[in-house]
């Protein structure tokens, strides 16, 4: 199951909508629900959302600590598990042992120290997107942006927010609706976007 060919038909199945990834983000979805826990697809799945396509192995939700609390007194057991012994916030999925990592309102992203750009309420910061409830486009941004800042095991966030700059064409009116903490550097990123654009005009 994990042969070369396996991973690439997965893969393939996976940017079709389909696959082990894609089946069990809906089941998840239809159990939050079902148990009325507010949450939002975070990480690389919502950029998939957003139309980013990146492939991952895993599935990262944000909720409230009272909704991570329900999530593991009423769904742990039934049809997941903890990750490890021990594990608070990362499961697996018991049928396809897929990671499901769960962050809740108020951590900070990056080196997780106190910064102005902290994890929202998800009802608050979502919008559903083919019936997933999903990080906004200028929350998903401002996060990214924020962990790429300040640690540098996450520089690929910034390069994210880069391949989002190209795709979704953003420019420099849609800082005004970022943290200032977090301005100056989608800035400089759209910069780099810009100028390699217009290299590739000149030649």
């Amino acid at each position: 199951m994990s042969s070369p060919s396996w991973a690439y038909g997965e893969a393939l199945r996976f940017f079709g909508g389909k696959g082990m990834i894609n089946d069990a983000l809906m089941r998840i979805v239809g159990d939050l629900e079902r148990h009325d826990i507010e949450y939002a697809l975070v990480g690389a799945l919502a950029l998939n959302q957003h139309g980013f396509h990146r492939l991952t192995v895993d599935i990262d939700l944000l909720m409230t600590p009272e909704g991570l609390q329900k999530f593991t007194s009423e769904l742990v057991g039934l049809g997941y598990r903890p990750a490890f012994v021990g594990a608070k916030k990362k499961f697996r999925t018991t049928t396809e042992n897929i990671p499901v990592d769960i962050i809740t309102s108020g951590e900070y992203p990056g080196d997780g120290l106190p910064k102005p750009v902290s994890f929202p309420q998800p009802a608050s910061s979502s919008v559903s997107m083919d019936g997933i409830q999903t990080i906004r486009l200028e929350t998903l941004v401002e996060l990214k942006l924020a962990s790429g800042m300040t640690a540098g095991d996450r520089l690929k966030d910034l390069g994210d927010v880069q391949e989002l700059i190209k795709l979704k064409g953003l420019d420099a009116s849609f800082a005004e609706k970022l943290n200032p903490f977090v301005r100056e550097k989608y800035l400089e990123l759209l910069a780099g976007v810009e100028l390699a654009k217009k290299r590739g005009i000149e030649r």
